[in-house]
């Protein structure tokens, strides 16, 4: 089931601009004034720097859905910070070729030194408070249990990567964490960025609405979700499995349990692996 028809618990309270005015926070930025949205800046919220070649890129599907409306909320902050205004020479260089040869280009060290440098003010040091992060191939894959650490802190600072990738002395400098959304390459590091911030927004409180919504998915438990269904209760001949409309809710979760433990067996031998270590 999607997050948008995911229903509101009962009791929760949306957030009131009108009570949160008095947190509004003025903060001096790096952004292109063309680049500045009408998004309340709000003291104390979640927020995502983003070091980018391509500011323009955010913020996306970020801008959409619950994540949009968590946005212009001010539930969460997005501070993209341009890449080229850091480049040197006459037409502001933020890459060069390889030392020792080879294809391609890598970005700078002094150049993405002073971005870091420029998203630092205001960041905690302690990076289980502000994780700073390389999206990279070679970087430890994310999995839900990252995004419910990093929907714990009190932002991050991404940086998205270009080309054959980064001077590696500037993510020794700054001690910044490779993650890696899978075991494939994409031309630059926003699809990804874009992604990873999703998957940890929509983990903060009030975002989704429904806290418990979160807990029965797949990764959350170390299992995959189990099929589900909705109405019509028939459709091409297909029905929805009389279990799910029986009333029982001992035998609903009996019967989601086995579907979930069935498709991970199935789809995915390495979680099921751990699944029945952690069970041990």
């Amino acid at each position: 089931m999607s997050d948008e028809k995911k229903p509101l618990s009962h009791g929760m309270k949306t957030r009131s601009l009108t009570r949160s005015h008095g947190r509004l926070a003025v903060r001096p930025s790096l952004k292109p004034r063309e680049l500045m949205s009408d998004t309340p800046d709000i003291a104390g919220a979640w927020r995502a720097k983003v070091i980018t070649l391509f500011p323009g890129a955010f913020p996306g599907v970020l801008g959409q859905s619950l994540t949009g409306k968590a946005l212009q909320e001010g539930k969460w902050a997005l501070e993209p910070i341009d890449l080229r205004q850091f480049g040197t020479g006459k037409h502001k260089d933020v890459d060069d070729t390889p030392a020792g040869g080879g294809a391609g280009m890598v970005l700078k060290a002094d150049v993405v030194g002073q971005a870091f440098d420029a998203a630092r003010p205001g960041t905690p040091v302690d990076q289980s408070r502000w994780p700073v992060i390389y999206l990279s191939p070679r970087g430890k894959p994310f999995t839900q249990a990252m995004a419910q650490q990093f929907s714990k802190a009190e932002g991050m600072t991404l940086l998205c990567g270009r080309f054959e990738g980064v001077d590696e002395r500037v993510l020794e400098e700054y001690n910044v964490q490779e993650v890696s959304l899978g075991d494939f390459v994409l031309t630059g590091g926003e699809i990804a960025a874009q992604a990873l911030i999703d998957a940890t927004v929509r983990l903060l409180p009030e975002v989704l609405g429904n806290a418990a919504s979160t807990e029965e998915e797949s990764h959350s438990n170390g299992l995959l979700e189990h099929p589900q269904y909705t109405r019509p209760a028939e459709w091409k001949g297909r029905g929805i499995p009389p279990v799910l409309t029986s009333g029982h809710h001992g035998n609903v979760e009996k019967w989601r349990r086995e579907q979930s433990e069935r498709i991970t067996r199935e789809r995915r031998p390495d979680m099921w692996a751990r699944y029945l270590t952690d069970k041990e």
